[in-house]
């Protein structure tokens, strides 16, 4: 996948237009359509990337990962893995067996699958907040 064929994507993704894509860039008419046949300096690059809170790598067509603290497969493992502890009363720091006074068990079908994804979207967002803030600048793409 060319430049120009994932800044389409990523403009489709947001739902602006390529032409909207450089009015807000400041770039002059047709500049991104360039990207066909050129290749972008580092400053219209990093410029494009940092609109789209993207990686140069990504635009590049380097890596799949858009950013450097998406999760990856074995962080989702990881947050199931740690998802069953807490369900499971395995993982005593982290869990929280009785819920408004109830055991986990006890609870209706409803409140136990809200609370089972309330944890796991919790788990994820700390996993992801931890990539965010704890990747050196050297690791980052």
């Amino acid at each position: 996948m060319t430049t120009f064929e994932i800044v389409k994507k990523l403009c489709k993704e947001r739902k602006i237009s390529i032409n909207d894509l450089e009015k807000a860039l400041g770039y002059s008419k047709n500049t991104l359509y360039r990207l066909k046949t050129q290749t972008p300096g580092a400053d219209k690059l990093k410029a494009i990337a940092d609109f789209f809170d993207v990686s140069t790598d990504y635009l590049l067509g380097r890596t799949e990962k858009k950013r450097y603290y998406d999760l990856t497969e074995k962080d989702e493992r990881d947050i199931q893995r740690e998802l069953k502890k807490i369900i499971d009363g395995e993982d005593v720091d982290n869990a929280f067996a009785a819920f408004d006074g109830k055991v986990l068990d006890e609870l209706s079908e409803e409140d136990r699958e809200l609370l089972i994804a309330s944890w796991e979207n919790t788990l994820r967002l700390t996993k992801r907040l931890a990539k965010k803030k704890f990747t050196s600048y050297k690791h980052r793409n």
